[in-house]
């Protein structure tokens, strides 16, 4: 039983790894069910939910906090009425406040509660990156408390990579008793044709939000645009900033290079028709963006930042360049741009790396495996050689 506080149907990460995880789990036999706050009466939870509209315009901190309450209320009295038909189930929580939804509605032992952490350090920290939050502020400090009180009552956590662990144990020590494993967000292996005539340049995939970063990629764009490369360059998703961007690209002259396509159902069906794909996000997990771009064979541009690395690096069809130098980062695009031999090795590698780390087939019966014990004995303790592989570690606890 999936938990979310998501609708059922959108673009994020984390509705990705629902759907390949309800995909595994299909081609497998296994009963799945994806409870979110809209599984029950709608006609009961739309007029509540709708009235965050309205306090978003008023404040962003008091918006962040009526949604959480809410939609976790709603979620709650969705589980309890399935959990009560059900004597044994695992409750796959798609956060913390999924987890004490989850917690909260169970009803029997055999009812267990696993929670994957998509995020880095804290969901508040997120909200800050956003800019909803204020660092510190009443709601952040009440988001920190409710992990704090809720994941080491868990009865297993995936950690989405080593740098989700690494970030949520340096600030919440009390979660490292709690059995865990580090498990890589999967895709299915990419079968989109590659386009018949030119491919575009550039492409990236994210919301237009502050952390993503995409008014860099512009500023390096318009360094690279000036030393006599117009690259194209195609954003996929919608945000906040849009405007702002769309005003940027006009004064840095690249307005002519770039597209803004919105949210895209189909993004990943998109990316074999560019040559490279580039990111900038200062913050990331992992980056299922990046992994989708591994899958489709695309040579990747980014940061060595979070999780990024674990997915791929200098020998697995990356380039790394600096966020606080666009001419530097410029310098990176541009040799990478202008030299094909070194694109096809680059993406050979990332095509690989993906196959081997990625790729659903390989993946989901680790997560599966793990679902179903997470308190296992069986599990086994990494060295640290395997985190800097950028191979899945599992750790052994204690069962509960």
């Amino acid at each position: 039983m999936v938990a979310s506080i998501l609708r059922p149907e959108g673009t994020t990460g984390v509705h990705t790894h629902v759907r390949e995880l309800q995909r595994a789990c299909a081609t497998r036999g296994i009963p799945v069910e994806v409870v979110t706050p809209f599984s029950i009466d709608r006609l009961l939870s739309a007029p509540v939910m709708g009235l965050r509209l309205v306090i978003d315009r008023l404040s962003g901190a008091a918006s962040v906090a009526w949604y959480y309450h809410w939609h976790e209320l709603f979620l709650r009295w969705g589980l309890r009425r399935r959990l009560s038909r059900v004597t044994g189930a695992v409750v796959y929580a798609q956060g913390p406040r999924e987890a004490r939804a989850a917690l909260r509605a169970r009803r029997d032992p055999g009812q267990q509660v696993v929670m994957v952490v998509h995020y880095l350090t804290s969901q508040a920290d997120e909200w800050v990156d956003k800019l909803c939050l204020r660092r510190g502020g009443l709601v952040f400090r009440h988001l920190r408390r409710v992990e704090a009180t809720v994941i080491p009552r868990l009865d297993g956590i995936v950690y989405v990579s080593a740098a989700a662990r690494t970030s949520l144990l340096e600030w919440l020590p009390a979660a490292a008793p709690v059995p865990s494993a580090v498990i890589y967000d999967f895709v299915r292996g990419d079968d989109a044709p590659r386009p018949a005539g030119p491919r575009r340049d550039l492409v990236t995939i994210g919301g237009l939000i502050e952390v993503k970063n995409h008014r860099y990629l512009l500023e390096v764009l318009a360094v690279a645009k000036r030393r006599g490369h117009a690259y194209t360059l195609d954003l996929v998703g919608e945000g906040p900033l849009r405007r702002t961007l769309e005003e940027a690209a006009r004064r840095l002259d690249v307005e002519a290079q770039v597209r803004f396509l919105g949210a895209r159902h189909d993004a990943r069906r998109l990316l074999p028709g560019y040559r490279v794909y580039v990111h900038a996000s200062y913050r990331e997990s992992l980056s299922l963006a990046v992994i989708e771009a591994a899958a489709a064979g695309l040579p990747v541009v980014a940061a060595d930042r979070g999780g990024v690395r674990e997915v791929c690096d200098e020998q697995h069809g990356a380039t790394f360049w600096p966020l606080d130098d666009p001419d530097r980062a410029a310098e990176v695009l541009v040799e990478l741009m202008e030299d094909e031999e070194s694109q096809r090795r680059a993406a050979t590698a990332s095509a690989s790396r993906f196959r081997d780390a990625f790729d659903a087939d390989v993946v989901a019966p680790r997560l599966l495996s793990f679902l179903f014990e997470p308190g296992s004995d069986t599990l086994a303790s990494p060295g640290p050689s395997a985190e800097r592989a950028g191979t899945p570690a599992v750790v052994g606890a204690a069962s509960k």
